[in-house]
């Protein structure tokens, strides 16, 4: 199973805890962490502008990514949100396997993560 990290930004730390907090009850993420006071410099309207952001960092499954993005495209107070897909390219097992059983397809997830060897190398029997 494949694991990512969706890196967002929002305008407010309050938009972005109500797009993580959707993001996590709509199970398209396990976790959502919210960053506030971020600096933005970036082009907008032909300038270069500077403002006040909150970074928003779902962790999720890869499958789940396009499913996200156009959630969060949907739901977002900017007309080009930033939304980008990181791999997760390895971490503690058990944390990756806990966002496979925590976002949506989770009983499919949970099912392969029990037929996994544990910590001890043994198996575990799907419950």
């Amino acid at each position: 199973m494949a694991y990512c990290l969706v890196y967002m930004t929002a305008e407010t730390p309050e938009e972005a805890k109500g797009l993580g907090r959707a993001l996590v009850e709509a199970r398209l993420a396990a976790c959502a962490n919210v960053i506030p006071g971020m600096v933005p410099i970036f082009w907008w309207d032909g300038k270069v502008q500077e403002g006040s952001e909150a970074v928003l960092i779902a962790k999720t499954r890869r499958e789940l990514v396009e499913e996200l993005n156009a959630f969060v495209t949907a739901h977002h107070g900017y007309d080009c949100p930033c939304v980008v897909a990181l791999p997760i390219e390895a971490g503690n097992p058990a944390f990756l396997q806990w966002i496979g059983a925590e976002t949506r397809g989770a009983e499919d997830a949970r099912l392969q993560d029990k037929a996994a060897p544990d910590k001890d190398g043994k198996r575990r029997e799907p419950s």
